[in-house]
């Protein structure tokens, strides 16, 4: 008994100390003033791989090194990360609305996303982890996207704040056309990666029979589209402020963004390698095919 304690209370601690490092709701504080007030390139780079190589080390803690039986027993996955998942759906995209900050609002907005990858693994099915794996992959792509892009306006203008960004879609077209189909794959627009892996999240919740849970996934998704039209709307509704003259951002800086944009296009055509890839890692990881047989520490005690 004293060993089953020991085992939980390490599993408790493990999925505290990454879950602050993946930014989970409540434990996301960090992440809007990191991503804020960092450099555009440096906040492009942690989107696209901090949260995520963090979500990567709980599930091979949570399916290599502890058991999948052992999740089930303790329902951690169901009971706590579920609904700390679905809080920060839709705390981050609420939140997102209301910010003055363009990278501030792209910051809320991943707390939002990191709650659609934490879903996808607390369903504890193949489809599940698969969508998981397949949003980490997007999400970075799209946010990496979407940060370069507000730099390079930041370049230009120098503020961050959406209101001095109004009419600069006729100013900067490539680059606010690289917002907008970063926007676009965040609110699963069509032919977007992330299309793909928020159909690939619903496709599992309805497979498991969770209905509530899918029709929260599409809710949090509309939430989206407000924070989005309001970035659209300023780049290219509002009129250009008086005596304001912006060139488009230099080559140096629209040639990474646009490898970025046209790989989110890319690979919502052509998601097969992602789907199959994401597919492979999660049967590897629910079967525990990393170590041969899964090294079953929730077995210790029986």
């Amino acid at each position: 008994m004293q060993e089953i304690r020991t085992v939980q209370s390490g599993l408790a601690f493990i999925v505290i100390g990454m879950g602050l490092k993946i930014a989970i709701f409540p434990l996301h504080r960090w992440l809007p003033g990191a991503y804020a007030f960092a450099p555009s390139s440096i906040s492009a780079f942690l989107a696209g791989t901090s949260t995520k190589v963090a979500i990567y080390v709980l599930l091979r803690f949570l399916f290599s090194v502890y058991s999948t039986n052992f999740i089930f027993e303790i329902n951690t996955l169901e009971y706590i990360i579920m609904p700390l998942a679905v809080l920060g759906m839709f705390v981050g995209s609420a939140v997102a609305i209301y910010q003055a900050n363009l990278k501030r609002l792209l910051a809320f907005s991943s707390v939002a996303q990191v709650g659609y990858m934490l879903l996808g693994i607390s369903l504890i099915t193949v489809d599940g982890v698969t969508a998981t794996m397949a949003h980490m992959f997007n999400h970075a792509i799209t946010k990496g996207a979407l940060f370069l892009a507000v730099g390079a306006i930041i370049y230009r203008i120098g503020s961050p704040l959406v209101r001095d960004m109004e009419g600069i879609g006729k100013q900067m077209p490539w680059t606010s056309a690289a917002i907008v189909i970063g926007g676009l794959a965040l609110i699963v627009g069509p032919v977007t990666a992330g299309c793909i892996s928020k159909f690939q999240l619903l496709f599992a919740a309805f497979e498991k029979g969770w209905w509530l849970v899918s029709m929260l996934i599409v809710a949090s998704s509309l939430l989206a589209v407000i924070y989005v039209w309001r970035t659209v709307e300023t780049l290219y509704l509002k009129p250009i402020p008086a005596g304001r003259t912006t060139r488009e951002a230099p080559l140096s800086l629209l040639l990474p963004t646009w490898v970025l944009v046209i790989a989110t296009i890319y690979f919502g055509i052509f998601p097969g390698d992602v789907l199959s890839i994401s597919e492979t890692a999660a049967r590897s990881l629910l079967e525990g095919g990393y170590l041969g047989e899964a090294t079953i520490i929730g077995e210790v005690g029986r």
